[in-house]
């Protein structure tokens, strides 16, 4: 597209009452059977809607149709048993119950492709689709078959380059793989875990992103975000590596964060997808807040290189809070996209 600065949203946005408990994670759904198949699409309805009226320039599925933005995709993968459970420490931050890898993970049937399908058929905007990258899988998961992290992100990068494959014949513009474990294992990131981020991009013709962040504005991510300092530098780990990739977008969070913009520098040639609009506050920025974020941003990243984002998914917000914040986003990025047109004078 041709539009400077274009408008996203990182991963999730809240979906309707009527088809899941509001502003809670992992949420069960309210409806069954057809009218849960039906829901689902009017929840995409709504979401495109609502992106669309707030000046969204990149729309996506915000998620309507799962449940959890890891979760959702293995239970439709077989060899993972959801009924065995085991309590992990996830990204070394929290502890949860997962479902056990117990025999070979394979993709029998495609996963988003269908909403894929509906969502293009509603829009013509360009359209982006989220996926769980490869080690963010692995972390989300007991493994008592391959029992080696990085023999499971391998198959596992090959299942999603699978389903990316699809969802580019179905009309996607930008595949998003999220790696919120890039923050964390820095050295699992360097061995193997970029490298089976290429995996799943292979041979894509389609753009690619990689959505590294401080996770949703819960608890666990809040106290964790506490004791980082006052730098937030996680990115300087994984930023030199993907610079060197062919991934097309890195995105990365900086509203109200301590990550210092002058990281933004180690990626310098690649797309930035910036989050403006934090998701751990329900106060709404307003639209020079953002601007002041995306000028800031402008030091290090050329304009026409610049997608102004959230944070990260804002699923737990009441709707009216998510909507109101992307229409600031958009308003902060029309603000900038109108000093950046503006003849510059020459003095005399």
């Amino acid at each position: 597209m041709n539009t400077l600065l274009p408008t996203t949203t990182a991963g999730s946005l809240p979906k309707p009452s009527w088809l899941a408990q509001p502003e809670i994670l992992w949420s069960p759904w309210s409806l069954e059977g057809d009218a849960l198949a039906e829901g689902k699409q009017d929840a995409l309805r709504v979401a495109v809607h609502e992106q669309t009226r707030r000046g969204i320039d990149i729309v996506s599925d915000g998620e309507q149709t799962r449940q959890h933005f890891v979760t959702t995709f293995i239970e439709h993968l077989s060899g993972v048993d959801f009924e065995k459970r085991e309590t992990v420490r996830i990204r070394d931050r929290y502890d949860a119950s997962v479902p056990t890898v117990v025999g070979e993970v394979r993709r029998e049937r495609p996963v988003f492709v269908d909403d894929a399908v509906f969502l293009r058929g509603i829009t013509d905007r360009p359209l982006k689709w989220a996926l769980p990258g490869p080690m963010t899988m692995v972390d989300t998961l007991y493994d008592a078959h391959y029992k080696s992290r990085e023999k499971l992100a391998w198959e596992f990068a090959q299942i999603l380059n699978e389903e990316a494959r699809e969802l580019e014949a179905a009309g996607v513009d930008i595949i998003q793989f999220d790696e919120p474990s890039f923050n964390v294992f820095f050295d699992e990131v360097a061995d193997w875990g970029v490298a089976a981020l290429e995996r799943a991009v292979e041979g894509l013709k389609a753009e690619t992103a990689v959505h590294i962040c401080y996770g949703y504005g819960i608890k666990a991510n809040t106290d964790w975000k506490a004791g980082l300092g006052s730098q937030w530098r996680q990115y300087e780990a994984s930023f030199p590596l993907l610079q060197r990739s062919s991934i097309d977008i890195i995105s990365l969070e900086c509203q109200h964060s301590h990550v210092p913009m002058d990281l933004i520098e180690l990626v310098r040639g690649k797309k930035v997808m910036l989050g403006a609009i934090d998701v751990a506050d329900e106060r709404v920025e307003t639209p020079e807040e953002v601007a002041d974020t995306l000028r800031r941003a402008l030091a290090f990243v050329d304009a026409d290189n610049l997608i102004p984002s959230t944070n990260c998914g804002m699923a737990p917000f009441p709707r009216r809070v998510a909507e109101q914040k992307l229409s600031a986003l958009t308003a902060g990025a029309r603000i900038v996209r109108d000093e950046l047109a503006r003849p510059v004078r020459s003095v005399a």
